[in-house]
């Protein structure tokens, strides 16, 4: 079974110097139909204008990806740890115990347009950490790159949950497929162009939800770039 997400589906929340769209409830914006999918519980694409940012705010107990689609992202957090994420870029914090951080972009002029993604841990209460990789356009092109996982497997970052995070790169009419597990479950986030799923017709913004579905394809019809959530079905 494939569920579609449409992308002008999604919440919304413009608040001038942040444009946000939520594919599950987030903040302000509750939808009790999209709470999230298996350990997956955010996918907000965020839009902040240049000198604009999140000011130090807490968090615990969540896996938190950053993936910086357009500009350059600056963390800091109460780690010691701070960097600018740029596109390529995958960076996971894991809260743990608790941690307090910032994200501001880092160009004074030019928008950041990244995605934040939340996975609920297998565990709460772990030691608070910090990592980031990058994972080039030649990795990805054509192909499923692992850029997250339990093991932190193939030089991807480690994530603290039965997830597999994989990122490619489609030129237009190229190909990719995956094969799925009868006991797992994915979820498709195109990040940019479209792409058919299955003969399904998804655009950027889109996600789907895919449960029992053995044989995964996605064909694009532009150039593109989509992410692939290998999950846990036992959540």
């Amino acid at each position: 079974m494939i569920s579609i997400r449409r992308s002008e589906e999604r919440g919304i929340a413009n608040h001038g110097w942040l444009n946000s769209h939520h594919t599950f409830s987030f903040g302000e914006y509750y939808n009790p139909r999209h709470m999230g999918f298996g350990p997956l519980r955010v996918i907000n694409e965020d839009r902040v204008i240049g000198g604009a940012g999140f000011p130090t705010h807490p968090h615990r107990d969540m896996e938190i990806i950053s993936y910086v689609i357009d500009g350059g992202l600056e963390h800091k957090d109460s780690l010691g740890t701070g960097s600018v994420i740029r596109p390529g870029d995958v960076q996971r914090m894991s809260a743990g115990t608790g941690v307090r951080h910032s994200e501001y972009n880092h160009s004074q002029k030019d928008l950041v347009h990244f995605l934040q993604i939340w996975v609920l841990p297998q565990a709460q209460g772990i030691k608070p950490s910090y990592e980031q990789k990058h994972f080039s356009a030649a990795e990805k092109a054509g192909k499923w790159r692992l850029v997250g996982s339990p093991t932190g497997r193939d030089g991807s970052v480690t994530i603290h949950q039965d997830v597999n995070l994989y990122a490619t790169l489609l030129a237009d009419g190229e190909k990719v497929s995956f094969e799925a597990s009868p006991e797992r479950i994915q979820w498709v986030q195109v990040v940019r162009g479209g792409v058919s799923l299955n003969g399904k017709r998804l655009k950027a913004g889109d996600g789907a939800a895919i449960e029992d579905v053995a044989d995964i394809e996605l064909v694009a019809s532009t150039d593109s770039e989509v992410l692939l959530f290998d999950m846990t079905a036992n959540f």
